[in-house]
């Protein structure tokens, strides 16, 4: 669950880096400033430094998860768990949307979300509601 996780942080890190690295070499090879107002300049130095805040922030839900790995099974609904309910699968995690393992899908979600607030603390065989529609825990892992 959390390799998978982990694995898909690790693939959007790689590829922002490079993407990172691309906008400043085309930035160098552009060469010396023509003048102060120079735009295509300004424009890749600002898609590099949007790559590096993807690459910080994906470097850092992966330093997030590898500290999750350490955690026990959960008996609640706490940060670090599987949820699994009637209807949708989540880990409580990062926000880092749908991923596959296997064939189920997961939602990683972040403490922030509404959901997170409505399942934290809960069992299994509790109900909780959430945009109007209830949901059954099943399987807390």
């Amino acid at each position: 669950m959390i390799c998978s996780c982990i694995e898909q942080q690790e693939h959007i890190a790689s590829v922002a880096k490079q993407e990172m690295d691309s906008a400043q070499q085309q930035s160098n090879d552009y060469g010396a400033n023509v003048d102060r107002y120079d735009s295509y300049r300004t424009k890749m130095l600002r898609s590099r430094d949007m790559y590096a805040r993807q690459y910080s922030n994906a470097l850092a839900g992966i330093r997030c998860l590898q500290d999750l790995q350490k955690l026990p099974p959960f008996d609640t609904v706490e940060h670090g768990a599987c949820v699994v309910t009637d209807r949708q699968k989540f880990f409580l995690s990062i926000g880092a949307g749908k991923f596959m393992v296997g064939h189920d899908v997961f939602f990683a979600i972040s403490a922030q979300t509404p959901i997170y607030a409505a399942v934290k603390g809960r069992k299994v065989g509790d109900t909780f509601i959430i945009n109007g529609q209830s949901q059954k825990i099943t399987e807390i892992f």
